[in-house]
């Protein structure tokens, strides 16, 4: 068993031609990943890597039986790349692209609530289940094993980087990943913190879940709100990370587009209350999940 991805996932990705999108389908199939078509509109035809490309995702999901989009495309065209998802019946998306109009992310996730489809994302470098050998999306690069190893703890990062980061020291506590997710960086993303955890509950694969949380948002104020109701009852380890930015001006961005603290919310500290006092194991510093981690799980 495993959240989002595994071994039966059928994968398109719109915007196949483009330099970064061509590199990851390559380096998903390098991985085991059944990237099974492209699309680009004006280059059925081609292909990428021999993954066949089509104008539309519909013809590409009749003929492969495409279950999950992995989008690359400008900001501009995401909004139109999610509703063709939509409308060609694909039920797990993940937008890659970064810089996504906020009124663009607004309505296309409405939609895609409206019609029961997971967004992944926007800003998202991916997702992986290194016990089925899948992945979507930048994840891992081309050296994969070097941070992703199969096992029994699941991983949620705000920051596309700290996604294999937080994945290595799981890797060098002596255990390994269930599934890693990026949920992507910016302010409005599809698929929160909370629904995460939702999903690890329900996955007997899974004995615990580290997230890695940025300043902005209250997605970790979801989280802890889920805790409170016993809805989560596995061992969450939780590091939020940029406490100097208490000491910023209010409404300084700090890297991603969602890491912005603004009329009193997003203070790390006051995440880290609201996690603690909820119940999950707060680290104060990042590398103590090392020996957290071997004590809770040996």
């Amino acid at each position: 068993m495993a959240i989002l991805l595994d071994k039966d996932s059928r994968i398109a990705i719109q915007g196949i031609t483009g330099r970064e999108a061509a590199m990851v389908t390559k380096h998903g199939l390098d991985y085991g990943t059944k990237v099974l078509a492209g699309v680009t509109p004006g280059k059925e035809g081609e292909d990428v890597h021999g993954v066949p490309v089509y104008n539309t995702l519909r013809k590409a999901t009749l003929l492969h039986g495409i279950n999950t989009s992995v989008i690359y495309v400008p900001p501009a065209f995401v909004y139109d790349a999610v509703l063709e998802g939509i409308a060609a019946g694909i039920k797990l998306i993940l937008i890659a692209t970064e810089n996504v109009p906020q009124i663009d992310a607004i309505k296309f996730l409405a939609r895609a609530r409206q019609a029961g489809v997971r967004v992944i994302g926007p800003n998202s470098v991916g997702v992986i289940t290194p016990k089925d050998r899948v992945k979507i999306g930048a994840i891992g690069g081309d050296k994969v094993d070097r941070c992703f190893v199969p096992g029994r703890v699941g991983v949620i990062s705000r920051s596309g980087g700290m996604t294999a980061e937080t994945s290595w020291m799981v890797k060098k506590a002596g255990f390994g990943v269930s599934t890693a997710v990026s949920i992507g960086g910016d302010a409005l993303v599809g698929t929160s913190i909370r629904d995460m955890l939702i999903l690890y509950e329900q996955d007997v694969e899974t004995d615990a879940v580290v997230t890695f949380s940025e300043p902005g948002t209250r997605l970790e104020e979801g989280a802890a709100d889920l805790l409170v109701a016993g809805a989560f009852t596995k061992k969450l380890f939780s590091f939020i990370a940029g406490r100097f930015t208490e000491s910023m001006p209010e409404g300084t961005v700090f890297g991603h587009a969602g890491a912005i603290i603004s009329g009193g919310t997003g203070k790390p500290s006051q995440k880290e209350e609201r996690l603690r006092s909820a119940g999950a194991d707060v680290l104060e510093r990042f590398d103590d999940l090392i020996p957290r981690l071997k004590e809770a799980l040996k």
